[in-house]
């Protein structure tokens, strides 16, 4: 009988253990401490919870989404040019639209590793990314071409003569393409 009730109160302490070690993980898990590695899948979580009134779970609102940050970082090690990519970064600077030629908005994205790209979006084929503003996140698809200044990625648009993978650009829940 001891033995039993040594059981049923060992398998209480336990229960308790594991609840409060579940409360501190949640506790933990705070947006502001992870990298910007991680960035991806919260700024998709914060996108779609941004209208419901109940937390849920990231595991059920994540959807594997590629992440190309160490292609492009051999690209620039090789020097290797013409490369799809996909993947998201922090505005680090927003530059002036280059209105040479077809127009572009261009702006400095840092990725999860430390490097940094120049996004150069065609504003003659696709809508500009209006309010873009430094230390926010863009998601991207296009193609990657080598610069000694870590790249630039282009093509971030349709290709109206659908010679090209059509790319886009994902900010604050909106595709520009």
């Amino acid at each position: 009988m001891a033995n039993k009730t040594n059981l049923g109160i060992g398998a209480v302490i336990i229960v308790l253990i594991a609840a409060y070690f579940g409360i501190d993980l949640q506790e933990q898990q705070n947006p502001s401490n992870q990298s910007l590695g991680n960035l991806k899948p919260q700024t998709e979580i914060l996108a779609k919870t941004e209208h419901q009134k109940e937390p849920i779970e990231s595991k059920s609102v994540i959807s594997p989404t590629q992440n190309d940050d160490e292609k492009i970082q051999r690209a620039f090690q090789q020097q290797k040019s013409d490369i799809q990519v996909q993947s998201s970064g922090r505005v680090k600077a927003v530059l002036r639209d280059d209105n040479n030629g077809s127009r572009h908005q261009k702006f400095i994205l840092e990725l999860g590793h430390g490097q940094t790209v120049l996004v150069a979006h065609n504003i003659d084929l696709s809508p500009r990314l209006d309010g873009l503003e430094k230390g926010e996140i863009v998601q991207f698809y296009g193609e990657y071409e080598y610069s000694d200044q870590g790249g630039v990625i282009h093509w971030t648009h349709h290709d109206p003569q659908k010679n090209h993978a059509n790319g886009w650009l994902k900010y604050k829940g909106r595709t520009y393409q």
